[in-house]
């Protein structure tokens, strides 16, 4: 399948979750993330504030903010920012995505870990977005370790990857944590 075709492909999947099954995968996932010795050992992770079609990060985020030190991008131009997540500061941004308010940017170097929304992913790492490219770009500039995160679904065989295609260390999905290469 070309990306377009996993586009639709996981689209028309996620159109058939329930909201019983979107919060028992995020929950499954994210509870698979808590264990892995890189979300153990990270002090800062970027995540993200998931669309209603993603795995929900809220819950996740609320629980661990007062533990953890979470970032949230935000969109300027092509390219992605990293500021602080407050709760109490945050706007409806480009995308219709809640993002952080002000002007406290976060150089991607203080990030340990990058929790990473896609569309699909492979076994050997590969992702694939929503086609802007704003996460690779901001990935590719990072030794931080990256995971990718989704449904069972969103693994599929293949996904054809470009020179630009930054690549996951690893993947979570409902049925486990795949390594795709440690640091």
């Amino acid at each position: 399948m070309n990306k377009d075709d996993i586009r639709r492909h996981v689209k028309a999947r996620k159109t058939l979750l329930t909201e019983h099954d979107k919060t028992q995968a995020a929950a499954r996932v994210f509870g698979l993330l808590e264990q892995t010795a890189e979300f153990i050992l990270a002090g800062n992770i970027l995540m993200y504030h998931s669309l209603p079609d993603e795995l929900s990060t809220r819950e996740f985020i609320a629980k661990w903010s007062g533990r953890k030190r979470f970032f949230l991008p935000r969109v300027n131009g092509v390219n992605l920012e990293i500021l602080p997540y407050d709760s109490q500061r945050l706007a409806l941004g480009s995308f219709h995505i809640e993002e952080p308010t002000g002007d406290d940017l976060t150089s991607i170097d203080e990030i340990e870990l990058i929790i990473t929304p896609g569309v699909a992913y492979d076994r050997r790492g590969a992702r694939l977005g929503r086609g802007r490219g704003y996460y690779d770009r901001l990935l590719a500039s990072t030794r931080a370790v990256k995971i990718g995160v989704g449904y069972d679904f969103q693994l599929v065989d293949e996904v054809p990857v470009e020179p630009h295609d930054v690549m996951m260390d690893a993947v979570i999905t409902e049925s486990g944590y795949i390594v795709v290469r440690r640091k």
